[in-house]
């Protein structure tokens, strides 16, 4: 009588935990990387977006002839200042959009004058929502 050997599909318990155990050194070696390149591109983003504050309230001082107040905030780039001799001067908005959030969902901080002799100042606490900080955690500010 001559067997037949059917050729077995699917794969042995041992070869599925080998490729596990591949997929998981990959996963562990890639993974803090890539999680580190978050953290750094939301420090740009929020760097770039306080830039672009900057330079908007450098256009309204231009214009109006002084910086927003603190109270007044950012929102004065897009509305005109509650003083009538003030809003004829107000050429905004100074921003195509409204004041977005920091990367982390948190308002920006804007004082005028700044703490730091600067006539501005613009800070995002950072991803722990704290002043001071490192790393991810670090403050971005406009000094």
């Amino acid at each position: 009588m001559l067997l037949v050997r059917r050729p077995h599909h699917g794969f042995t318990l041992l070869e599925l935990l080998v490729v596990i155990a591949i997929i998981g050194l990959l996963a562990a070696y890639v993974g803090p990387r890539y999680f580190k390149q978050i953290g750094r591109s939301e420090q740009a983003v929020a760097k770039s977006q306080i830039e672009g504050f900057a330079k908007a309230l450098h256009t309204y001082r231009i214009d109006v002839g002084q910086y927003p107040s603190t109270q007044e905030g950012l929102e004065a780039l897009m509305h005109p200042p509650a003083d009538s001799a003030l809003a004829r001067k107000w050429n905004g908005p100074y921003l195509e959009k409204a004041v977005p959030a920091d990367p982390w969902s948190r308002p920006y901080n804007y004082r005028s004058p700044g703490s730091q002799e600067q006539d501005i100042e613009i800070i995002s606490l950072g991803k722990d929502g704290q002043p001071g900080g490192v790393g991810d955690a670090a403050d971005v500010t406009s000094y």
